[in-house]
């Protein structure tokens, strides 16, 4: 029998016995809409592969035959009547209770026999996340407009948060339990992958990366994606992202515009001031004195959040010590 093997320092009274690979709770959580087509396959595969991990697939008010499909094909099925991919992944990471999340879209376009890879560094090098680089398998596996899109948002990401992750809009992810319940799940829609990538580039945490093939949707089955709608919140939360973990760098730079126009504005008033003695445009000056204050406002609000942030991600940062970590060995090779 397989094993991961803890090292349990002699000290730690309250360390967990060694965990049998056997005894480990693996969930394969499948959130769903409208996938009647695809989602029995999904299952089908993704059992074969993990016979003895849970699938659960999560339905978001499908109007088709989801649920039932999915049932027959052996997976644990349950609703989300919130409308949105974020909803479902907040409902699926508080109700599920495993070692080992695998997280994957029900469109049958990943493949689950990269699933072990993608699981291995959760269980032997202790990642918190693992992340399936997607390499298309067909011209229409990864759309043109998607591809660009995920590249834009992916170095916008990097530039901001760290570049640690080359395919954040993946749905193809593997994640430690600690991780997972700490992940506070803030988003409604497709914009999860995007606060699932910062919650691990804020934390610090270990992030890994594996490529896996990516396939073409089956012949019927239709993406619930929208390129520029979604490609626009997900910016968005980018930004909102932004400001909520690093306030003082997004108010610092709108402070920074905000002295740059006073600066152009006020020149003249002060060169005139120099010369003459005199403020003859006294509306303008006005307007200056104001736009100083709004500035400094602004500089002040990002100083003060930035102590307000820095306790929220400590706080995080507990949340997700508080559950022991997988310390794995690695596996044997026989």
């Amino acid at each position: 029998m397989n094993q991961i093997t803890a090292r349990i320092p002699e000290q730690d009274a309250k360390a967990p016995a060694p965990l049998a690979y056997d005894d480990l709770r693996i969930a394969v959580l499948v959130p769903c809409y409208n996938e009647e087509l695809t989602i029995g396959n999904v299952v089908k595969d993704f059992r074969d592969q993990l016979p003895r991990a849970t699938v659960y697939v999560y339905d978001n008010n499908s109007t088709d035959r989801t649920i039932a499909v999915a049932t027959a094909a052996g997976a644990i099925c349950r609703t989300e009547p919130q409308q949105g991919k974020g909803n479902v992944v907040r409902r699926m990471f508080s109700d599920v209770e495993a070692d080992v999340y695998v997280m994957v879209d029900g469109d049958d376009t990943y493949d689950a026999t990269a699933v072990k890879r993608l699981i291995a560094p959760v269980l032997y090098q202790q990642a918190d996340m693992v992340n399936a680089v997607r390499v298309a398998t067909g011209k229409e596996a990864y759309r043109p407009g998607h591809r660009f899109g995920n590249v834009m948002l992916t170095g916008v990401l990097s530039r901001t948060f760290g570049d640690r992750c080359t395919d954040m809009l993946s749905g193809y992810r593997a994640m430690s339990r600690r991780f997972v319940k700490s992940f506070p799940a803030l988003s409604e829609g497709f914009e999860i992958e995007t606060e699932i990538t910062v919650h691990a580039l804020e934390l610090g945490l270990r992030i890994s990366e594996i490529s896996a093939p990516y396939k073409e949707r089956p012949e019927g089955s239709v993406s619930k994606l929208h390129t520029y709608r979604d490609g626009v919140r997900i910016l968005s939360l980018i930004l909102l992202l932004l400001k909520a973990e690093r306030p003082f760098r997004f108010f610092a730079a709108i402070s920074a515009v905000v002295f740059l126009i006073t600066a152009v504005l006020a020149a003249p008033l002060v060169v005139t001031y120099l010369e003459t003695g005199l403020v003859p445009r006294f509306p303008t000056a006005i307007l200056v004195t104001g736009l100083s204050i709004v500035g400094l406002l602004t500089l002040m609000s990002g100083i003060i959040l930035e102590t307000v942030t820095r306790g929220r991600r400590e706080a995080k940062r507990m949340q997700y010590l508080s559950y022991p970590a997988l310390q794995g060995t690695a596996p044997p090779s026989n």
